[in-house]
């Protein structure tokens, strides 16, 4: 089912969804599903899954170094089959523009379909690992709003290079990320939701937030969204602290702020296990504010992780 029609199914009832991601190459697939298992208590209606970029690996040989690509989670679409057969929930692949080609997205597309894979979230993707700034794959599209395109195509029948009369097209549900404190290489706000807007133009039939910790930065963003006539549903996506470092680490990678009072708490706190309990604590309060405005999901960032969402969940679920 799509997301968007679990929207409509729920009638205004808040629903709850997590992001998990795939484990490293060579690990084994249960200790995904051991924390998966205790989140489904709340009924997820789907379960996103992250892709990871490509990045280089130095192999020696003979005293000489050759430099290779390698993916260190692969393995999205075949998680997302096996959670839908599992669990019988949807799982949503992230789709990168980064590390494919227009035809490696073709495929993976066509993959989709015939797995039973109803959404996607259309992304374009981190740079790769050591480099400053993302740079388009030879062949690739360059923007995530090309990406919607191509997937609203194939939606039409349209490939590639032909279009072909389709007895079963797709229709993915699009996904897409929005940014409440703007994307860190947009120049502003402003701009961003221009770029936002060109999405949801293209196809786009949902956004998800990244992650942010101040609920008013949340609903100004939807605010300003609508204004400019943004009309799909809009996924909170909330992460809750677990360890002191991220109170240096979330800001430089994500470009967001934290609030003064959560930033005191956690600088004041003993060790780890303290600090993520102040993470759940402050998530409980702020996934509550959240629902009570309206929100048709809120959406958690685990990282793999389940302990301390299900925490959450059962103080809000």
């Amino acid at each position: 089912m799509k997301v968007t029609q679990h929207i409509e199914n729920a009638n205004g009832k808040p629903l709850f969804s997590f992001e998990i991601v795939p484990p490293q190459k060579g690990s084994n697939i249960k200790d995904l599903y051991e924390n998966i298992d205790p989140l489904m208590e709340f009924k997820p209606p789907f379960i996103d899954v992250t892709t990871s970029r490509e990045e280089y690996v130095y192999i020696e040989k003979d005293g000489l170094f050759d430099r290779r690509i390698t993916r260190m989670r692969p393995g999205t679409v075949g998680i997302c089959a096996s959670i839908q057969h599992k669990y019988g929930v949807d799982a949503i692949p992230h789709v990168l523009c980064g590390g494919f080609t227009k035809e490696e997205t073709e495929y993976l597309l066509v993959d989709c379909h015939y797995l039973g894979i109803d959404n996607l979230v259309a992304l374009r993707g981190d740079p790769m690992k050591g480099e400053k700034y993302f740079e388009p794959t030879k062949g690739g599209n360059n923007y995530a709003v090309d990406l919607v395109k191509q997937i609203k195509a194939m939606n039409s029948g349209r490939f590639l290079h032909d279009t072909l009369p389709m007895q079963n097209a797709p229709d993915f549900c699009i996904g897409v990320a929005g940014y409440p404190e703007k994307h860190i290489e947009a120049p502003s706000l402003e701009a961003d939701l221009k770029r936002l807007k060109e999405k949801v133009d293209a196809g786009a039939d949902y956004i998800v937030t990244q992650m942010f910790f101040d609920n008013q930065r949340y609903f100004k963003f939807v605010e300003a969204a609508r204004a400019i006539g943004i009309n799909v549903p809009i996924i909170p996506g909330i992460k809750p602290v677990a360890v002191k470092r991220h109170l240096q680490l979330l800001p430089q990678v994500f470009w967001l702020d934290m609030p003064q009072d959560l930033i005191h708490s956690i600088e004041q706190a003993k060790d780890n296990t303290a600090v993520r309990q102040i993470g759940v604590e402050f998530a409980v309060q702020q996934s509550k504010e959240l629902i009570e405005f309206g929100v048709p999901f809120v959406h958690y960032y685990s990282m793999g992780k389940s302990d301390n969402i299900h925490q959450i969940a059962s103080q809000v679920f």
